[in-house]
């Protein structure tokens, strides 16, 4: 059975009830009470974070629509951050509920609102002096806590960015400005706060540091941060935008590539660059194809989807995280995914493991039955190029149901999975290279598919590049509606 991940409707009342009860009091009773309950309580703010990162903040105000009011009165409570792990979640619960792109008055009201939080975190944490000291400084100045604070943290990420590049360009080098332990200590300090625009700076100079240690300085808490945080500006924010998922792509080749050839070097086994994967998927999906003979191609296709499907419908798959990585597992090894659009088209493969691995790939989730859906479609525009696979003369006006399947379609993810089998068609059928300029001309003219043609091309070619001359006169028509293309992305 999978497991319930969210936060009970109870259990946040409750907290609710304590946070309304302790207010900002400071009486000894209190304090106690809050002592008491700091364990409890760090465990659900984890566990209500764990939660909310998963959702935009429009879902997650929805989902819970009094966790401003908590958040807010716990932030203010100075026994609660006083304990350095609840500052730290309660900061990335406020950075769970910005909104990086504010759509209205709300939405901009919002994110000042929490701005101010956690600029008052931070000036109540060991970086900066303690609120209880400032106030009075802050109203001598005539300033607002929130003016006060949108400065302290401006000024507080210059100084970071002014010590840590000083340091860089010390080219005497006779004495660090600056310890390893110090920007190690910068870096965990970031990690919360990693989606605030205001520390973009700071997270680029710690990126770029290079100081005098041989060994990395930076906390692996942080680097693993900035990489969540990357993959979902990469693939959450641009949907899985064709540029960004080509690159991906590309990157794993080499990747691979790479880690084949240094057979003389110690390295980690390759599950430990895949560690919270499947490890026979991971095994199947590393197997280059050029390691075995195309007449097993189909058979290794099979195998891949089968175990992939038993996965994705496997019960305990329970959050949009262990799906995400699943897919994006399969994203990384694209060059499968090509291969068994081929095998399709060529008939040598069971249509309907090839259909379901597609649809996966270009429809994840299944909500309201959409990847059903999407087979459905992919299923009718299967049937109609094999009809056409084996002619040698072929017109446009022969493409034309295909065509208007692409044209057509609404749902983007229906449009690509349909480009990508129309595309191949045009690139591996004998009647298809005759009309493929004409052809994918007319589907860029009338739609917004020409990056994705594009970028299909450029994976495709690098493949076809590394796999014999069989494939030149391919490559040559590949090159040919590259140059055609170029002027359009």
């Amino acid at each position: 059975m999978a497991q319930d991940t969210t936060v009970p409707k109870l259990n946040f009342e409750y907290w609710l009830d304590k946070a309304i009860e302790w207010g900002q009091t400071t009486t000894l009773e209190s304090q106690k009470d809050v002592c008491l309950h700091l364990p409890q309580l760090q465990e659900f703010l984890h566990q209500l974070y764990e939660t909310i990162k998963h959702l935009d903040p429009t879902a997650a105000i929805q989902q819970f629509p009094l966790i401003g009011q908590l958040l807010g009165r716990l932030c203010w409570n100075p026994f609660v951050i006083g304990y350095d792990e609840s500052q730290k979640t309660l900061m990335w619960c406020l950075c769970c509920l910005y909104s990086s792109e504010p759509q209205n008055a709300v939405e901009l009201k919002a994110n000042s609102w929490i701005r101010s939080l956690l600029c008052h975190l931070l000036s109540s944490s060991k970086w900066e002096s303690n609120e209880a000291e400032t106030s009075t400084f802050i109203s001598a100045l005539g300033y607002t806590s929130a003016d006060y604070y949108c400065h302290l943290v401006k000024n507080m990420v210059v100084s970071l960015v002014t010590e840590l590049r000083e340091n860089q360009f010390n080219g005497l080098n006779i004495q660090e400005s600056i310890s390893a332990r110090r920007v190690n200590a910068i870096s965990i300090f970031c990690v919360p706060l990693i989606t605030l625009p205001d520390l973009t700076p700071l997270l680029e100079t710690l990126l770029l540091y290079h100081g005098g240690s041989s060994k990395e300085v930076l906390s692996s808490e942080f680097l693993e941060a900035v990489n969540e945080a990357f993959l979902k500006n990469a693939l959450m924010e641009t949907d899985g935008t064709s540029e960004v998922m080509t690159i991906i792509k590309v990157f794993t080749q080499l990747f691979l590539l790479a880690y084949q050839n240094e057979n003389k070097q110690p390295k980690f086994p390759l599950k430990a660059y895949f560690p919270y994967h499947h490890q026979p998927l991971v095994r199947s999906l590393v197997r280059r194809p050029f390691e075995l003979s195309t007449t097993y191609w189909s058979q290794h296709v099979k195998h891949i989807s089968d175990m992939l499907k038993a996965l994705v419908e496997d019960t305990n798959v329970s959050s949009l995280t262990d799906l995400f990585e699943i897919w994006f597992l399969v994203a990384c090894f694209g060059e499968w995914l090509d291969i068994a659009t081929e095998q399709l088209l060529k008939a040598a493969v069971e249509p309907d493991p090839v259909l379901w691995l597609l649809a996966f790939y270009y429809c994840p989730k299944n909500e309201n039955q959409q990847r059903t859906q999407t087979m459905v479609e992919a299923q009718a525009v299967y049937n109609h190029l094999m009809m056409l696979f084996s002619c040698t003369d072929l017109s446009l006006k022969d493409l034309e149901a295909a065509v208007h399947r692409v044209t057509g379609i609404e749902q983007c993810c229906n449009q690509r999975l349909t480009t990508h089998l129309l595309t191949s068609f045009l690139l591996f059928s004998s009647g298809g290279h005759k009309i493929a300029q004409e052809c994918i001309y007319h589907i860029t003219e009338i739609t917004d598919t020409s990056k994705d043609v594009y970028n299909l091309l450029i994976h495709t070619a690098y493949r076809l590049n590394h796999s014999g001359e069989e494939n030149q006169r391919t490559v040559k028509l590949i090159n040919e509606l590259l140059q055609k293309l170029k002027l359009k992305v």
